[in-house]
């Protein structure tokens, strides 16, 4: 599971909200650690930027006027890019939310938290986690996504099982650990084992495999 990287974090904005990005622009430029590369209000710009900087991080408003956040998920990945996106938004639905998971976002952040929220949002995906919270992921997991999973076995046991739905949750692995009441080792080596099972490399892919197969092994 990949860590967060030592050097700068490198930001995007792309929000068509000027004094939003802008205000966000120079909180997240006081903290240590952030550097915001770039800002800007659309999606074509957004892309030109991508093929000229090296970006880390995307902070992708949704509601983008004429468009919305999917357009620029799907051009981006058509372009290349391999960073991290975290849609900030004023809310979206759970179906939207869903899809955006599955589309390969690492998290939807709301625009009514806090700025130390928003920072400790994108050291959380640069650290391979998915940043949902609790409402949000409820709301997810009561969505109807994927195919119907009536006639699948079960995949995972009983342990990895619990350390998914911690995964969901957004717990680091000795919380993890805490809550189920094993070492911290133990559980790496669960998620490693989720990995295996389900091929996939990170946390965030994890979560959009069993949103799009395994939703009822939550």
């Amino acid at each position: 599971m990949p860590e967060t990287a030592a050097s700068t974090v490198r930001l995007l904005l792309l929000d068509d909200h000027t004094l939003f990005r802008e205000s966000a622009s120079r909180l997240l430029t006081a903290e240590p650690g952030f550097e915001v590369a770039a800002h800007c209000g659309t999606i074509g710009e957004g892309l030109q930027i991508l093929r000229r900087k090296a970006i880390d991080v995307v902070l992708l408003d949704f509601d983008l006027g004429e468009s919305d956040g999917r357009q620029f998920l799907r051009l981006a990945t058509e372009q290349g890019f391999q960073g991290k996106v975290l849609v900030v938004t004023a809310g979206v639905d759970a179906v939207v939310a869903a899809e955006l998971m599955r589309s390969g976002i690492s998290g939807v952040f709301r625009k009514h938290d806090s700025a130390a929220l928003l920072a400790q949002a994108i050291r959380d995906v640069m650290a391979g986690k998915v940043w949902l919270d609790q409402r949000q992921l409820q709301a997810v997991l009561r969505t109807e996504v994927g195919t119907p999973q009536d006639n699948r076995t079960r995949p995972f046991t009983d342990r990895e099982q619990q350390v998914l739905s911690c995964v969901f949750e957004g717990l680091a692995n000795k919380e993890i650990g805490a809550r189920i009441g094993v070492s911290e080792s133990s559980v790496k080596a669960t998620l490693q084992q989720l990995f295996s099972k389900t091929g996939v490399r990170t946390r965030s892919q994890l979560v959009r495999i069993v949103l799009e197969q395994h939703r009822d092994q939550l």
